[in-house]
C-alpha cells in the first residue's frame, strides 16, 4: 500500500494538511534537537525528508522504513539533491527494517524519531520498547502522531473532515488513494494524547511530555531513556504560549484501544529491499554510516540532556505504578 503512494506521498501529505505538516516537521526537528557527532534513527521514514534535516545539523541519520517503494524515491531524491550543490546534504543512509525488530545494535543511538508511523505497526507497544532498546542512556525519543482535539465539538468536525472531505480530495491528488480510507480509520481508532503518555511511560520511557500542534490535530510525545529509575508524565504548552483548549486530555475510559482494522503486519523481519537499496546487515557505508551490525559504541557520545522544556509544561497525572 505505502510502496504505491511513494512518489506524490509529500506532495499528497502537504495538500491534505494545508500545508501544516511543514510546521510539525519544523517542531519534531527541534524537539530531536539532532547536532553534530550525533545519532540519529528516523523510523517509518518514508522518502527521507525529516532524515535529511537531522543530517543537515550535523548529525548522521540512518532513515529506517518498512515500505521499500519509499526507501527507494527516497535514495532517488538524495541523488538528485546530492547533484545540486545549494542543497546541504548531510550524512542519511537509508534501510529497509522492521519496527518490531530493528536490525540495530543495543544503545546506538542518541536519538529515535518516528512520525506519523506508530500507527501502522503491528504491535505499537512493542515497537515502543524496541525503539528504547536501541536507544542510549540518556538518549531521547520523539514521536509525532495524529491524535485527538480535546474540545468535543472540534473533535466531530475534524471527524467529519476525515471522513468526507480527507478521502474526496485524495482521489484527486494521491496515486493510491484507497490507502487514505485507511488513513482515517486509523487514525479514529488511535488512543488519545494521554493514553500514549501511558503507552510510553509502560514501555520503559522517562520524562513523558507531549505538546499538541494545530489545536491537537497532531501531537508531539518526547520521551527519554533513563540511567535508571523512571519518571513523570506531563505535557507542553501549545506553540506560541497557547495553552491546550479543553484544560486538560480525554480519558479514553478503561483501558487501551487496540489500534487494529487495517495495520500493516510487518512480518518477521527486515525484507530484501531490493531495486536499490539493499538490506541492512549488509548495507555498505554511505556517506559515514557504518553497517548495523557494526556501529560503533555509543560511548561518548555528547548527552543532550534531554528533551527541552517549553517553559509552560505541567503534571497531566503521576505515573502508573510500576
Amino acid at each position: 500500500m505505502f510502496d504505491r503512494t511513494a512518489q506524490r506521498y509529500d506532495l499528497v501529505n502537504d495538500v491534505l494538511s494545508l500545508g501544516q505538516d511543514r510546521l510539525w516537521r519544523r517542531t519534531v526537528a527541534r524537539t530531536v534537537e539532532a547536532g553534530p557527532g550525533q545519532r540519529v534513527l528516523d523510523l517509518a521514514a518514508g522518502t527521507g525528508t525529516s532524515a535529511r534535516a537531522f543530517a543537515a545539523s550535523g548529525a548522521t541519520c540512518i532513515a529506517c522504513d518498512f515500505s521499500l517503494g519509499m526507501l527507494n524515491e527516497g535514495l532517488l531524491r538524495q541523488r538528485r539533491m546530492a547533484q545540486n550543490p545549494p542543497n546541504p546534504i548531510g550524512s542519511v543512509s537509508f534501510i529497509g527494517g522492521d519496527a518490531l525488530a530493528l536490525p540495530l545494535r543495543d544503545g546506538s543511538f542518541d536519538a529515535v524519531t518516528i512520525s506519523f508511523g506508530l500507527r501502522n505497526v503491528a504491535d505499537p507497544r512493542a515497537a515502543l520498547r524496541e525503539m528504547l532498546r536501541v536507544t542510549r542512556p540518556g538518549g531521547r525519543l520523539v514521536v509525532c502522531e495524529f491524535s485527538h482535539v480535546p474540545i468535543r465539538p472540534a473533535d466531530l468536525l475534524y471527524q467529519r473532515y476525515l471522513e468526507h472531505v480527507l478521502p474526496s480530495v485524495a482521489r484527486r491528488v494521491s496515486s493510491n488513494p484507497d490507502a487514505y480510507a485507511y488513513l482515517t480509520e486509523s487514525i479514529k481508532d488511535w488512543p488519545d494524547q494521554a493514553e500514549l503518555a501511558r503507552w510510553l511511560h509502560a514501555a520503559g520511557w522517562s520524562a513523558v511530555r507531549w505538546q499538541n500542534l494545530s489545536f491537537g490535530i497532531v501531537a508531539v510525545h518526547s520521551a527519554v531513556r533513563a540511567h535508571h529509575g523512571g519518571g513523570a508524565v506531563g505535557r507542553f504548552r501549545d506553540p506560541g504560549g497557547a495553552r491546550d483548549p479543553g484544560g486538560g486530555t480525554r480519558d479514553p475510559g478503561g483501558g487501551t484501544r487496540d489500534p487494529g482494522g487495517g495495520t500493516r503486519d510487518p512480518g518477521g523481519g527486515a525484507r530484501d529491499p531490493g531495486g536499490g537499496v539493499r538490506d541492512s546487515g549488509s548495507l555498505p557505508d554511505s556517506g559515514g554510516v557504518p553497517d548495523s551490525g557494526a556501529l560503533p559504541d555509543s560511548d561518548g557520545a555528547r548527552d543532550s540532556g534531554g528533551p527541552r522544556d517549553s517553559g509552560g509544561a505541567r503534571t497531566a497525572y503521576p505515573p502508573p505504578a510500576s
